[in-house]
């Protein structure tokens, strides 16, 4: 059981992600857990594709060299070299969870290990009084079909650079498979390809 928000550490390196790693390799990157290339083969929507629970950080030497490769074949080896990694980052530890047919059941378990991890972070910053957590809920989940969404990784390798483009530029980098959700009503209500939340601006 995780009891307090524990450190993340790079697959890679399994060294401790900070934002202020030296060396252009070492920026922080988001990362599709499973492969974008490989779900869209296996007929995963681009809802499930892009799911707050197929992303983790690493940094961009780590993210590079995994690139396309599915978790069954790379989970074995990092856990070998860096014990613990894996759940640093809220990683499932059944091995059978790591399988491409077996993704849903690995988002449904990666989610409760982020849930559980969050309500620690918060427990912990209300001095362990709960009592505030009470009657809280999970985001609610739509059967609507949402807008948006990256369709497929050519689209991706798009978005992708045209969002070099602009940080070429000397703008903000854009995020890219954002999710939009209703404030009020914690309901997701689109997945916006690529965004500038704060504006496109000057670095």
């Amino acid at each position: 059981m995780l009891t307090r928000m524990t450190e993340a550490r790079d697959w890679g390196t399994g060294l401790p992600l900070k934002n202020s790693l030296l060396g252009k390799m070492s920026r922080l990157e988001v990362h599709h857990i499973f492969p974008r290339a490989r779900l869209y083969e296996a007929n995963y929507t681009r809802a499930e594709v892009n799911a707050l629970a197929n992303f983790c950080f690493l940094t961009k030497d780590t993210n590079l060299a995994i690139s396309d490769r599915r978790p069954e074949d790379y989970f074995p080896k990092i856990e070998a070299e860096h014990p613990g990694a894996l759940r640093s980052q809220w990683i499932p530890d059944d091995p059978a969870l790591w399988r491409i047919g077996n993704y849903r059941d690995f988002m449904e378990a990666r989610k409760a290990l982020l849930a559980e991890a969050t309500n620690a972070c918060l427990a912990s910053l209300l001095h362990d009084d709960t009592s505030w957590l009470d009657g809280s809920r999970a985001a609610k989940i739509t059967d609507r079909v949402l807008l948006g969404g990256i369709a497929s990784e050519d689209e991706a390798k798009e978005l992708e650079a045209l969002n070099a483009w602009v940080t070429a530029q000397g703008l903000a980098h854009g995020q890219m498979a954002y999710d939009f959700v209703d404030p009020e009503t914690g309901e997701q209500r689109a997945i916006f390809d690529l965004v500038w939340p704060s504006g496109v601006r000057k670095n």
